[in-house]
């Protein structure tokens, strides 16, 4: 009888662990960016250094001058911090380019791959991407 109910318990708790990774890959998944690397160049707007996710606001200019915002995507403060980012790194007015992997649909979105910052400084993955 012991030896059903370990069987039982044991299955019990393995379709819950199933049924729990499903939205846990799903919050996760990347899915909605491209594989493609844009690169843009703008002003920060915000750097909003908080969880579960961080995001740099950047205002871009195109050719005509007109000035599309860009949300990107980064990782949580307690990843971020332990790579020495902080909230200060983007500050706001900073001229900044970033490389992002943008949103499939071709809205204003991506996921951050790397910056160059305005003293020459690289972040994140800036030449290989991968």
């Amino acid at each position: 009888m012991k030896s059903m109910n370990r069987v039982v318990l044991t299955a019990l708790v393995g379709g819950v662990l199933l049924f729990m990774i499903r939205p846990i890959l799903a919050h996760h998944s990347s899915a909605g960016f491209s594989q493609d690397i844009k690169e843009i160049s703008g002003t920060v707007k915000e750097f909003q250094f908080r969880n579960p996710h961080s995001w740099i606001q950047v205002n871009v200019k195109d050719a005509s001058g007109k000035i599309t915002e860009w949300s990107v995507e980064w990782g949580s403060p307690n990843q971020l911090g332990r790579d020495g980012i902080r909230p200060a790194t983007f500050s706001p007015g900073m001229n900044v380019t970033i490389k992002i992997r943008p949103m499939s649909n071709g809205s204003p979105v991506g996921g951050f791959v790397g910056a160059k910052m305005p003293d020459g400084k690289l972040l994140g993955k800036w030449d290989g991407g991968e």
